[in-house]
């Protein structure tokens, strides 16, 4: 992870919905919008008028924990580009190898010499596909390298390509003419004065923030972030950000698209999608978004692990933007008292009953037959209301294993992974919270667990700063073990492991 930031936290004003003109019964509809399509929300902050006007986190999900925010970090990397061009430090207009000389071919392609920042910013690079950053051999921990072998089939900032390499470079670039991550660099100049504390972003190999990816932060932090946007760059009479390169940013400067129903086909900006409805939006991956609404001066912020991400937009339009009318809200709204108590109420339950299985001895071990996951045993201890399992590893077949499951995850990061034991406890009908592994990766965990018959258990790990869910199923047979692992979204397969495991020798004597 990158090193985090420290400021004064500050919170948004809060007053009652109807106050800033937003129907309480909108913000019911939405909620049960979300609901009956099955949509996994793990929070969400409707700020109107300056004022947080709607705000909820489903259980176990914390207002006070940062969430990862994937590709909704390019909209803070594009930012550090702004502040970086209002220094004086770069322009839009400079060409993408004059910052990387050494890299340049000695013959180079006239497309590539042709790409200015402003393509990467725009996602035309000229690219046919996403660049490869972190190429097999010598150079692989060298993306800067791995960009620049990419070829550059089209002219710049003539064809658009989603490309989370350009990104990368942005963030590469502003490392390069300021001496600091972007982390660093937004710091005191937007993350401090916006009360932005906390945040985390992972870095490439060689120390550069991914710039794609990799950011976290709150809930709350993500509105913020939407409203300094909204105030054309000014926070509290300052001057944060340039207005010029907020109306820059935001505008569309791609085509990407001609279906009038998708929200991916609105025009892109600089690390923003346009929106319909007049709005922009940053949003990444499993559904992650902050949406800016400037005719309705209002900005929405949501946490999420869905894999329908224009079915939640399709939600908002319905439900929340027509209720965003003064007027309308004075008139036309449920009691707020009724909303609060629905707000502070949402959950996404533990599953179980709280009735252990009475059946299964305590430190029964399974050793795991061979597999690529680099697993080798499994334990099981059970108390009254829980239960603890302990999954060894072999470092080696580990790394490896971590490794490919970050690289599938997350597109890129940081890869860990030592072997050794992890440990996980679970609740009957309750969450225990503690700390797992997700992607070589540890992360906090609510957990909990139910038995289905005599012979299956089912553990269900909420990681929740991230969007996943894994869903672990233990099938006991005589003295043989069937366990699976199943994520509920994916860049790749949601299948994770499949392993089969025999009781060891002096657990099946005793």
């Amino acid at each position: 992870m990158g090193r985090g930031v420290k400021s004064v936290t500050e919170s948004l004003p809060r007053a009652a919905a109807a106050s800033r003109g937003v129907a309480a019964d909108a913000i019911e509809r939405f909620l049960d919008g979300i609901a009956r399509a099955g949509l996994e929300l793990h929070s969400f902050m409707l700020v109107r008028h300056g004022v947080v006007a709607a705000e909820g986190w489903w259980s176990p999900y914390r207002a006070d924990a940062p969430h990862m925010l994937f590709s909704l970090s390019k909209s803070f990397t594009s930012t550090a580009v702004g502040l970086a061009v209002a220094e004086g430090l770069l322009t839009v207009d400079d060409f993408v190898h004059s910052f990387f000389p050494e890299y340049a071919p000695d013959r180079m392609d006239a497309n590539l010499a042709a790409m200015r920042v402003r393509h990467l910013l725009s996602m035309s690079t000229g690219h046919a596909r996403e660049a490869q950053l972190a190429r097999p051999g010598e150079h692989a921990d060298d993306w800067i390298w791995g960009f620049f072998q990419e070829p550059v089939v089209h002219e710049p900032g003539t064809h658009f390509v989603y490309n989370s390499g350009a990104s990368y470079m942005l963030s590469a670039i502003v490392q390069q003419v300021t001496g600091q991550t972007v982390l660093d660099y937004l710091g005191p100049r937007v993350l401090a004065p916006l009360g932005i504390d906390g945040a985390t972003w992972q870095t490439c190999p060689r120390g550069r923030n991914l710039g794609g990816s990799g950011l976290r932060v709150k809930t709350e932090d993500i509105a913020k972030f939407g409203l300094l946007y909204l105030q054309k760059g000014v926070w509290k009479g300052q001057r944060i950000l340039s207005r010029d390169w907020v109306l820059e940013a935001t505008r569309r400067h791609v085509a990407n698209g001609d279906d009038p129903a998708s929200d991916w086909a609105q025009g892109y900006g600089y690390q923003f999608w346009r929106s319909r409805h007049g709005a922009y939006r940053g949003d990444g991956a499993f559904g992650q978004f902050c949406v800016v609404f400037p005719a309705q001066d209002a900005v929405l912020a949501i946490t999420a692990g869905v894999s329908q991400l224009q079915r939640v937009l399709d939600e908002v339009f319905a439900h929340l933007l027509p209720g965003m009318e003064d007027a309308v809200a004075a008139h036309v709204s449920a009691p707020q008292g009724a909303l609060e108590s629905r707000l502070s109420a949402l959950a996404l339950p533990p599953v179980g009953s709280g009735q252990p299985h009475p059946h299964r001895a305590s430190g029964a071990r399974y050793s795991i037959a061979d597999n690529e996951w680099g697993f080798t045993a499994v334990a099981f201890a059970w108390t009254e209301d829980g239960c603890t399992f302990t999954l060894a590893k072999d470092g080696a077949n580990a790394r490896a294993a971590d490794g490919a499951k970050a690289a599938a995850t997350d597109r890129a990061g940081d890869r860990a992974g030592d072997g050794g034991a992890e440990e996980i406890s679970c609740g009957f009908g309750h969450y225990v919270h503690g700390t797992g592994s997700f992607a070589g990766q540890p992360e906090p965990v609510a957990a909990s667990c139910e038995w289905r018959g005599s012979d299956t258990l089912v553990a269900v790990l909420r990681f929740i700063e991230t969007p996943f869910v894994v869903t672990l199923t233990f099938v006991f047979s005589g003295d043989t073990l069937r366990a699976t692992s199943v994520v509920n979204v994916s860049f790749g397969a949601q299948e994770q492991f499949s392993l089969e495991g025999r009781l060891d020798a002096a657990d099946a004597m005793a």
